[in-house]
C-alpha cells in the first residue's frame, strides 16, 4: 500500500474546490462514475441525506456539493427544497440532471440554510475547480466545523487509486461516526459492488470510531468510482479499507478538545461482533476517556466497560494490557491482578497515543475501536456551539 499526495485529486478525473466565509463553507467536487453511499442510523435524518439517498438510487453521480455551518436538519419542507436547490446549483453548472448530484450539510441543527450565502460561496468555489493537491485540501477545509486540521489521504495499491477526505470532530459515534466522508477511486466496478465494499470498509473503520457517543443527524459517506482502471476486487477492497481506517484515526485524533488518542483492541472474543461490542464500549466510556485524559491507570473502568458491553465475557479469562511508545504493562493476566506494574502503566497513560489491549480468552474474534480522551476543552466547545 503506497501513500501518495493529492487527497481526492490524486484520483484521475476528480476536480475539487472550496470557499469559506467565517464559519460557513461550501465544497464542490466533480467526478462522474458509479457510486454508493451510507448514512446515519439516526431516525432524525437531515434533508440533504434524504435527497442524496434518492439520487443515488440510480447508482450514478457526477458531483457533490456540501456546506458547513448549517446542518439543514429538522427543517421540514423548506429544508428539502433547499437541499434540492443546492443540487440544482451544481447540476446547472455541469449541464446535468440534479438526480446525479449528491448534497451534504453540517452545522447547527434546526436552522435554515442561507441560500444567498450558499450561492455566493458556490460561485466562488466553482470558479477555481481544479485537480491539483491543494484543491483537495481546499475542499476539506470548506467542510470543517470544529475540526482543527485537514483530513485527507490517497493511496495506490497494485495500480488502483483510492483517495478520501473527511470532516468530523464532535458528535461522533459508531453507526456513522457528525461526519462527512467523500471517497473516490479510479476502479471500474458497478454500484452494487461498490455498495458491498463500502459497507465492509465502514464496518471496521467509521463504525468503530467514537468521540462522544452522539450519533449525528447528518452523517454521510459517499464512494464514487470513475471506472478508468480495471483491477482485482480484492486489491480495491484492501485499499478502500485502508483509506477508511486511516481517515477514522484522523478524526479520533482531532476529537473536540482532545489531547490524547487511543485505540481499543479486543482479541479472543467468542465472535467478531462480540469483539466490536466490547471495543466500542471501552472507547465510548466517559470514565475510560477521562482516565486517559488524567493519565490515571484505572484499569477497573476498562474491565467494567467490557462487562456491560453486551459481549460474552468470562471475568476469569480476561487479560488486560496498556501499550504506548514501545512500552507494555500487563495489569490483568487471565483474571488475576498483576502486582507492581502501576507505575509503568501510568507512564504509558501519559503518552499522546495509547493502545488498550484486552484478550477475552474465549475465541478468535477480534476488533479495533478508535477514540480520544474527554477534556475540559470538549465542554468549552459544546457549551458555546451555537453562539
Amino acid at each position: 500500500m503506497q501513500r501518495i499526495d493529492g487527497g481526492i485529486c490524486a484520483v484521475p478525473g476528480v476536480k475539487a474546490a472550496g470557499a469559506r466565509e467565517g464559519k460557513y463553507g461550501v465544497a464542490v467536487i466533480i467526478a462522474r462514475g458509479q457510486a454508493a453511499g451510507m448514512y446515519t442510523t439516526n431516525r432524525v435524518k437531515a434533508a440533504p441525506l434524504e435527497v442524496t439517498a434518492r439520487h443515488l438510487e440510480g447508482g450514478l453521480l457526477e458531483g457533490i456539493v456540501a456546506n458547513s455551518g448549517c446542518a439543514n436538519a429538522y427543517t421540514g419542507a423548506r429544508g428539502e427544497e433547499d437541499a434540492q436547490a443546492m443540487a440544482g446549483l451544481l447540476a446547472g453548472f455541469l449541464g446535468s440532471g440534479p438526480e446525479r448530484i449528491a448534497v451534504a450539510s453540517t452545522g447547527v441543527i434546526g436552522r435554515y440554510l442561507d441560500m444567498a450565502l450558499i450561492k455566493r460561496l458556490f460561485d466562488e468555489a466553482t470558479s477555481r475547480l481544479r485537480s491539483d493537491p491543494e484543491a483537495s485540501s481546499e475542499a476539506a477545509r470548506a467542510i470543517m466545523t470544529t475540526d482543527t486540521r485537514v483530513k485527507e489521504i490517497a493511496v495506490e495499491h497494485r495500480g488502483v487509486r483510492v483517495g478520501g477526505i473527511v470532516k468530523g470532530s464532535g458528535m461522533i459515534e459508531p453507526h456513522l461516526a457528525t461526519m462527512f466522508g467523500f471517497i473516490f477511486t479510479d476502479a471500474d466496478f458497478e454500484a452494487p459492488v461498490l455498495n458491498e465494499c463500502l459497507k465492509d470498509a465502514v464496518r471496521d473503520s467509521f463504525n468503530m470510531l467514537t468521540v462522544d457517543g452522539d450519533t449525528s443527524t447528518n452523517d454521510i459517506v459517499l464512494l464514487t468510482a470513475t471506472g478508468a482502471r480495471k483491477c482485482e476486487l480484492s486489491d480495491f477492497s484492501q485499499a478502500l479499507r485502508y483509506v477508511c481506517t486511516e481517515l477514522a484515526r484522523m478524526m479520533a485524533r482531532d476529537g473536540e478538545g482532545a489531547s490524547k488518542y487511543f485505540e481499543t483492541v479486543i482479541r479472543g472474543a467468542r465472535t467478531e461482533e462480540d469483539a466490536r461490542l466490547a471495543a466500542r464500549s471501552v472507547a465510548r466510556s466517559s470514565l475510560v476517556k477521562t482516565a486517559v485524559y488524567g493519565a490515571d491507570p484505572n484499569w477497573g473502568r476498562i474491565i467494567a466497560a467490557v462487562g456491560y458491553s453486551g459481549a460474552d465475557v468470562d471475568p476469569k479469562k480476561i487479560t488486560l494490557a496498556l501499550e504506548g511508545s514501545g512500552r507494555k504493562a500487563t495489569l490483568v493476566e487471565r483474571g488475576k491482578i498483576v502486582d507492581g506494574v502501576l507505575e509503568e502503566a501510568q507512564r504509558i497513560m501519559k503518552e499522546e497515543s495509547i493502545t488498550i489491549d484486552v484478550d477475552l480468552g474465549l475465541g478468535t474474534g477480534a476488533a479495533r475501536a478508535f477514540g480520544c480522551d474527554l477534556t475540559h476543552g470538549y465542554v468549552d466547545i459544546n457549551a458555546n456551539y451555537t453562539t
